[in-house]
């Protein structure tokens, strides 16, 4: 896997615990700036982003608690983060996140795909 420089590592987890924070206090714009063209194509608007979020990723939406683990590239070469979350129910998961770099320079969030980690309770 490629490496992903410590200045990308250290944006990438500013990032995505910016957008965190948002979900806990429920902006929804905040948490919607985050995400990269791909994803507001799919959900054109924070409302949509944010019932998508509560519905599919109460994970990221509600965690207790989360850590960063590796930045790396996936097979396709794209930067990605990985983060070890308790979601709201008390179990571990992995989460990884994808990022995208914009025109401009700035990395938005391109995807997030959850794993239960089975056996691993807070």
């Amino acid at each position: 896997a490629q490496s992903v420089g410590e200045t990308e590592k250290a944006e990438f987890q500013r990032i995505i615990t910016a957008q965190i924070s948002a979900f806990r206090a429920d902006d929804g714009p905040t948490a919607y700036s985050f995400a990269a063209p791909v994803v507001r194509n799919i959900f054109p608007t924070p409302e949509i982003f944010m019932s998508m979020v509560k519905q599919g990723y109460p994970q990221v939406y509600r965690p207790s608690s989360f850590k960063f683990d590796e930045a790396s590239a996936d097979s396709a070469g794209r930067p990605t983060q990985r983060v070890t979350i308790v979601g709201p129910d008390g179990k571990t998961y992995q989460a990884l996140y994808t990022m995208e770099k914009q025109p401009d320079g700035a990395w938005r969030i391109a995807g997030c795909a959850i794993l239960e980690i089975p056996g691993v309770d807070a």
